[in-house]
């Protein structure tokens, strides 16, 4: 497995390596830590020996430009941080291989930009705390990460417990092949002795009650369309204990009405769930990712938990 964490030395940043003990990571892998200068001017000028020299091992302009950017002193300044965390991730994972860089420019863009380049499975960020208003605009750097990023996205909010602590996962489905990847996520992970997954399915009956009441030849239409639904609730439970029963991991189920954006938040703070993981569906291209109508960026903007979005992959 391979994870490409964005660090800032923030304590939201710290939180996110301390959330790490809680994903259900592998004991062995391979990490990358990217500490990101948001330099808003340029560096100074390179002298013309430096302007040469540089110029005999880069392949074009834009690579010279950024060679300069990695030298200058803000960058090295994040390089110092990334090393630093790095420390502390080799202590809590000693079997993985870890690795660190630093940039120059926008937090957001540069660790997506990693993510192309180095194609991990899982980007960890970590979230500032926000107020409501603060967490539905989207414009931090975890959202835009997530927005932006192929791969699958942990936006971490850690609770700070002790090592091998069991932790509380909540699952949203839809029985959709987004949300079946979110399952298998899980059930891949290798979770502390005593921990429980809640599978959530939420329904919003209220616009068919509402149309079957206004439209009475409607009302039939419906009574059958509810007991297909039932059947398909029933289905969507079965396969969701079968790929999480072999984890061996302890499994219970629950039926939601209303918002998904909000019950898969509301049923995480009631159960005191440590992370919420969500499927998300595959986009063609940058404006089909900007256009966050999907529950798994809402519910990663609005939860008081870490929340991994879970995307599958192209080997």
């Amino acid at each position: 497995m391979k994870i490409l964490i964005g660090y800032d030395g923030s304590e939201c940043a710290d939180a996110a390596l301390d959330d790490l003990a809680q994903a259900g990571l592998p004991a062995a892998g391979e990490a990358h830590l990217m500490s990101v200068a948001e330099v808003w001017l340029p560096p100074p000028a390179p002298s013309a020996y430096e302007i040469v020299e540089e110029a005999r091992h880069a392949n074009s302009p834009a690579e010279l430009q950024r060679d300069f950017a990695k030298s200058c002193a803000a960058a090295k300044e994040a390089l110092v941080l990334a090393e630093r965390a790095c420390d502390r991730v080799e202590r809590r994972f000693p079997n993985w291989k870890v690795s660190v860089s630093s940039s120059c420019g926008s937090a957001a863009w540069e660790l997506v930009a990693k993510a192309d380049e180095w194609k991990p499975d899982l980007i960890v960020v970590g979230s500032h705390g926000r107020t409501a208003l603060g967490r539905f605009v989207l414009g931090s750097v975890s959202q835009r990460v997530l927005t932006e990023a192929r791969c699958s996205v942990r936006i971490a909010r850690g609770r700070v417990e002790e090592p091998d602590f069991p932790v509380r996962i909540i699952v949203g489905t839809d029985g959709s092949e987004a949300s079946e990847e979110a399952l298998k996520a899980v059930a891949e992970r290798n979770w502390p002795a005593g921990s429980e997954v809640k599978v959530v399915l939420v329904d919003d009956p209220l616009a068919p009650e509402f149309l079957g009441k206004m439209i009475p030849p409607l009302g039939e239409a419906l009574a059958e369309d509810k007991l297909e639904e039932q059947v398909w609730v029933e289905r969507i439970a079965n396969r969701s204990r079968e790929l999480l029963q072999a984890s061996g991991i302890k499994v219970s189920w629950t039926v939601r009405f209303g918002d998904p954006k909000r019950e898969l938040c509301k049923a995480a703070e009631e159960w005191g769930a440590d992370s919420i993981f969500v499927g998300s569906a595959g986009f063609s291209n940058r404006f089909q990712r900007f256009v966050l109508g999907s529950i798994s960026a809402a519910v990663a903007a609005r939860a008081h938990c870490s929340v991994e979005v879970v995307r599958k992959t192209s080997s």
